[in-house]
């Protein structure tokens, strides 16, 4: 999880751990970076405003070092100035999009579509 709010991070930690994932949390995208690069998670919740290193710049780079990643994008501000980030983030490598507040149970369900085994091609 990465996100700057720390009560955000606490929140999702704990719902996540009820559900029965590990859960690491991180306060930006640099944290993401090194945490992905020591310990490789299987999927990363992310923020896009964030300070240091913000979230379309860390989708990026994460997509980069590890094409398959999975990745869920969370934002309480989807569209400034006509650009809607949410759907930015998805073009560059998202698997989905989440519109803060979301309900809890909308992320359970994003994680477990995100996580389900794709049928081979």
């Amino acid at each position: 999880v990465v996100d700057d709010d720390p009560g955000v991070r606490n929140f999702l930690r704990m719902l996540l751990e009820l559900e029965g994932y590990v859960v690491v949390t991180v306060g930006n995208g640099n944290e993401a970076l090194e945490a992905q690069r020591s310990d490789p998670a299987a999927i990363v919740l992310t923020d896009i405003f964030m300070p240091e290193a913000e979230g379309m710049e860390t989708i990026v780079q994460l997509r980069n070092e590890f094409p398959q990643l999975k990745i869920i994008v969370m934002s309480g501000g989807g569209t400034y100035r006509g650009v809607d980030y949410l759907r930015l983030a998805q073009e560059l490598g998202a698997a989905k999009a989440l519109k803060k507040p979301f309900a809890p149970q909308d992320l359970i369900d994003a994680l477990r579509e995100v996580l389900r085994p794709q049928p081979a091609r």
